[in-house]
């Protein structure tokens, strides 16, 4: 199993208020050189959660690696993206990814049009061996992604700092019990492209999410594949379990977000994205998410300023 991250910077643990000044506190990361964070003593804890926090560039990976414990990848600035076998998670600061142990993943930190500054990345690691039966029975039963609350975006920010060998006191064992209720609240969100499990699909799919605006049709696709239409999109269904339409609206929805939380102009995200009006972007991305492009936004830039 990898345990390690590259890294560049991690932050300092935010000021205590001086009503917690005499409460166990945990002391401030040291700053972390561009290389790897060995993450052996966060498995081994006897705590049922522990966080990292690391600052990563945009346009960094992270190679795949796996975690003997779930874990909840979190992205308080800037768009990240989760690459596991069965698909890709995009997720702006207002979402998080749920990991089941053991599963193999690697990270991509988009750059998008417009993008500035780090992918600020917060990871728990939570041992549910270590947890009660009704804690376990709450917590999301697959990978997903999760809506971030204000609260549990407070929590995760705070554990993620606290150092691994640092004693915990009643506060720091509270908050852990807090954000465990917390993870049981929020319901799966629609940020999931599914990964197709024929390796001949693999290249097209992946030029497809890099380059939403790509103008090849279906026929193209078959043709590139040496099939006909109607044999490419039998198979392509098969491996992905939506219909090659649907999966390229959302390949093309997903692949939008670094763009659109960067403050690009929607329509300029519109046309990048292979759509030909700021209307038919917005109704797509509308039954997709919910809400509309700018709602989103809007949306996302707040849980990240907070």
């Amino acid at each position: 199993m990898d345990r390690s991250h590259p890294v560049t910077a991690s932050e300092s643990t935010a000021a205590a208020t001086a009503a917690r000044r005499t409460a166990v506190r945990p002391r401030k990361l040291a700053a972390l050189a561009p290389g790897s964070v060995d993450l052996g003593p966060h498995e081994s804890s006897p705590l049922p959660v522990i966080g990292l926090a690391v600052d990563y560039p945009r346009g960094m990976d992270v190679p795949a690696h796996s975690h003997a414990h779930s874990q909840l990848l979190y992205a308080v600035q800037g768009v990240l993206e989760v690459r596991t076998a069965t698909g890709r998670w995009l997720v702006p600061p207002s979402k998080a990814v749920w990991l089941a142990p053991g599963v193999a993943h690697s990270i991509h930190m988009p750059a998008g049009r417009g993008a500035a500054g780090a992918v600020r990345v917060r990871s728990l690691l939570i041992d549910t061996r270590k947890l009660g039966l009704r804690q376990r029975q709450g917590l999301p039963p697959k990978d997903c992604v999760i809506e971030v609350s204000s609260l549990l975006r407070a929590l995760i920010s705070e554990v993620a700092h606290w150092p691994v060998d640092a004693p915990r006191g009643r506060r720091e064992h509270l908050l852990v019990q807090l954000l465990i209720e917390e993870l049981s609240l929020p319901a799966e969100m629609p940020l999931h492209l599914p990964w197709p499990d024929a390796p001949r699909f693999h290249a097209l799919c992946e030029r497809l999410l890099a380059e939403p605006g790509d103008a090849r049709t279906a026929e193209d696709c078959a043709a590139g594949l040496a099939m006909s239409a109607k044999t490419f999109h039998r198979h392509f269904e098969k491996s992905t379990g939506l219909s090659f339409g649907r999966w390229r609206q959302r390949a093309r929805l997903l692949g939008s977000l670094p763009a659109l939380l960067a403050g690009a102009p929607v329509m300029q995200v519109a046309l990048d994205a292979g759509y030909e009006s700021h209307s038919a972007y917005s109704l797509a991305f509308k039954a997709q998410m919910g809400v509309s492009p700018s709602r989103f936004a809007a949306q996302a830039r707040a849980q990240g300023a907070s």
